[in-house]
């Protein structure tokens, strides 16, 4: 039996990856008990404890280095811990900081390298298109208002309006240009991206670099039905030749290593590549529904061993997501306000 530890159990209307890859987790060849990582007593993956043996509040990253790892700490010898599988943005530039030091305390885990992870930045997306051979929309990077208002001369409506790692809005004039513009540096600061909207269906790879320019797997699919938030809701697989081959291309060219998702615009013959996410999407579970167990490729991969490679999934399987309710003890809530755990 294997203890785990995943974050990005925070299953709310902007889901995280966590419930998904522990599904993952559970239904791979590798006995694991799961331990949840949260930093909000009300993210609902606390309360499922038929996924979730233990639960743990985490210090935000912003706290800084030495909080986090002596939490980390604490909890692998309460709990025996021995792998990691961080899901969220914001934590993984300390994980993948500490992950010498983790290692040499016995946690695993499979990160990118920090050159890797800034890769997600929009402003190396249209370095990131040419060397895998596809395209992204006009994009422009911005450091004044001034730039913006001459951007705004140069291209078509509507335009999104993007930070340069958070926050995304979809502006139709002027006026909405230029307020998404000063909302975005007053929450996150320069630069801010501006980029074209391009029109087409909307498809994603997601995939396991093994470091050396190989894969574990991928899986292409196509949204049918996003939230107000952009996340999927309905989506479809897809085997496109040139999408799968360009995230081949893109594990070999960077020699990613780790979870990892492509998304992109396919616009007749042209794929635009439009984000790149360091890690599990919260769709992962539709990859493991088809029959490419990622999660559990991805452990297995961090306890040393060789994961599967084949990826032989069907095309036009549906991945319908789906709320549910849950009705526990108020005294769990208040255990992990008051201790942090569970």
């Amino acid at each position: 039996m294997v203890k785990v530890a995943v974050s990005g159990i925070n299953a709310v209307d902007n889901p995280g990856p966590g419930l998904g890859i522990i599904k993952g987790l559970r239904e791979g060849e590798t006995p694991v008990s799961v331990v949840g990582l949260a930093y909000d007593a009300m993210e609902p993956g606390i309360y499922l404890t038929d996924l979730i043996e233990r639960a743990y509040l985490l210090p935000y990253p912003s706290e800084g280095e030495a909080p986090f790892l002596n939490r980390l700490l604490y909890i692998k010898e309460k709990e025996g811990l021995e792998v990691i599988i961080p899901a969220l943005d914001a934590e993984l530039p300390l994980f993948i900081d500490l992950e010498e030091r983790l290692s040499s305390y016995g946690l695993k885990t499979f990160l990118p390298t920090q050159k890797q992870f800034k890769l997600r930045a929009k402003d190396h997306l249209p370095e990131v298109a040419e060397a895998i051979g596809i395209k992204t929309p006009r994009t422009l990077v911005l450091t004044s208002y001034e730039e913006l208002m001459k951007a705004l001369s140069q291209l078509k409506f509507p335009i999104m309006v993007k930070g340069l790692f958070y926050k995304a809005f979809r502006a139709y004039t002027q006026a909405e240009a230029q307020q998404y513009f000063h909302a975005i540096v007053a929450e996150w600061g320069y630069p801010v991206i501006v980029q074209e909207v391009v029109k087409g269906e909307e498809m994603n790879v997601v995939g396991v670099g093994d470091g050396e320019g190989g894969h574990f797997g991928l899986v292409a699919i196509k949204k049918l039905w996003i939230t107000s938030l952009g996340k999927i809701w309905t989506g479809v697989t897809v085997t496109h030749p040139e999408l799968l081959t360009a995230a081949e291309s893109f594990v070999k060219h960077f020699r990613w290593r780790g979870a990892f998702e492509l998304e992109t615009i396919v616009s007749g013959d042209d794929i635009y590549l439009i984000e790149i996410n360091p890690r599990f999407p919260a769709w992962i579970y539709f990859a493991v529904g088809v029959g490419i167990n990622l999660p559990a490729r991805l452990l297995k991969a961090a306890l040393g061993g060789e994961p599967e490679r084949d990826w032989d999934y069907p095309a036009g399987k549906l991945y319908i997501r789906f709320t549910d309710d849950l009705v526990t003890d108020l005294e769990v809530f208040q255990h992990m306000v008051t201790r942090g755990e569970r």
